[in-house]
């Protein structure tokens, strides 16, 4: 058994021979991590930033930069931010930030900024406007420095000017510069910079259409942005407006007596059109009476022409005898004389005196049957 047991138990000089290899590999791999992340793990402690060799290794299995996170802790930490690792700006909210796609630096930067401006500004709500898509520092600096937008925007592509017509008719072209600031809570869902400019636009064209006479408009044009001012323009947007300065005003066209001049000639040649409908009836109604004018003189001509042939019927029919009166039949029938014989005789007698005679009243009529 003794013989069995020296055979299998190393020997002290094999242990020293295994635990030197031991520590010899064990020294390997520390001087090789501290080769690579002991640059990073010294520069943080001496700092005082929190930072351990773990979330060094970490970071290179996520095949991250290492110099950005352990900066930004860095630079949290000489500015007097929270980077414990309880509530603060500790390493796994920085890596999940720049895992999610964000900017750290920017981050930092920002609230660093926030905090030297006295406006609060954690790391959750900077972390959310970056990950938005808005500049977070350049958010915090207009917050700081108000910036300057230019209603109608100077890009060269749009009109240079608001046109805006006054009770009167007459259009004014109005250039404004806005001053706005950063609002931070309204950020994240807020409107940008083109409905700031729409709303102050509309707002300036309201203003001077509630003027009533564009001569008011010139004396003061402050009325121009107390009226543009006076309905809330910054509602639900991610700036506040600090005020609203008319940089240009210049006198338009007259757009009334333009409108008022095209109604009048339009109405002018409405009244053509129903002078022209008009005369055009009487014309047609003047040839309708023509017309009927002609075509009752043809129906005279037509009767006239049935005369004589009803004349020559009557002849023949013997239609035309005249009929002796009463009187006239009572004195023949006493012997008198017959009328025909007087009046033939007054006839001659008159021929004989020197007169024409008339034509007998009743013309003499032969009877077919004698």
């Amino acid at each position: 058994m003794q013989m069995m047991l020296g055979v299998w138990l190393p020997s002290a000089g094999q242990l020293l021979i295994g635990a030197v290899f031991i520590v010899s590999l064990a020294a390997v791999i520390l001087t090789a991590v501290f080769a690579k992340w002991g640059s990073y793990w010294l520069q943080a402690y001496m700092s005082g930033a929190d930072m351990n060799m773990k979330s060094l290794i970490v970071m290179g299995l996520l095949r991250i930069e290492h110099r950005l996170i352990v900066t930004a802790k860095v630079m949290a930490r000489q500015a007097g931010l929270r980077i414990d690792r309880e509530g603060g700006m500790n390493t796994a909210r920085l890596l999940a930030h720049h895992l999610a796609g964000g900017d750290v630096m920017l981050v930092v930067r920002a609230i660093i900024a926030a905090q030297h401006a006295g406006i609060d500004l954690d790391f959750d709500r900077a972390a959310a406007i970056d990950l938005a898509g808005r500049d977070v520092l350049l958010a915090v600096q207009t917050s700081v420095s108000p910036r300057v937008i230019s209603c109608p925007p100077q890009d060269g592509e749009g009109k240079n000017s608001i046109s805006a017509v006054a009770k009167n008719g007459v259009e004014l072209l109005v250039g404004a510069r806005v001053t706005v600031r950063t609002n931070l809570n309204q950020l994240i869902g807020g409107a940008t910079e083109e409905t700031i400019t729409a709303r102050v636009g509309q707002g300036i064209v309201s203003a001077i259409g509630s003027a009533n006479s564009h001569m008011d408009v010139l004396e003061m044009p402050a009325q121009i942005s107390k009226g543009a001012m006076a309905h809330g323009l910054d509602a639900n947007t991610a700036f506040s407006i600090v005020s609203i300065d008319i940089a240009d005003i210049e006198v338009g066209e007259n757009i009334g007596a333009r409108l008022q001049t095209d109604q009048a000639n339009a109405d002018t040649r409405i009244a053509r059109a129903q002078a022209e409908v008009r005369r055009a009836n009487a014309v047609a109604q003047e040839q309708q009476m023509k017309a009927k004018v002609r075509e009752a003189q043809a129906e005279f001509v037509l009767a006239e022409a049935q005369v004589p042939a009803a004349l020559a019927d009557a002849f023949r029919a013997g239609q035309l005898r005249a009929k002796p009166t009463r009187v006239a039949q009572g004195k023949h029938r006493s012997g008198l004389e017959h009328p025909m014989a007087t009046e033939r005789r007054s006839n001659s007698q008159g021929a004989g005196d020197g007169i024409r005679p008339s034509a007998s009243r009743f013309p003499i009529v032969r009877d077919e049957h004698q």
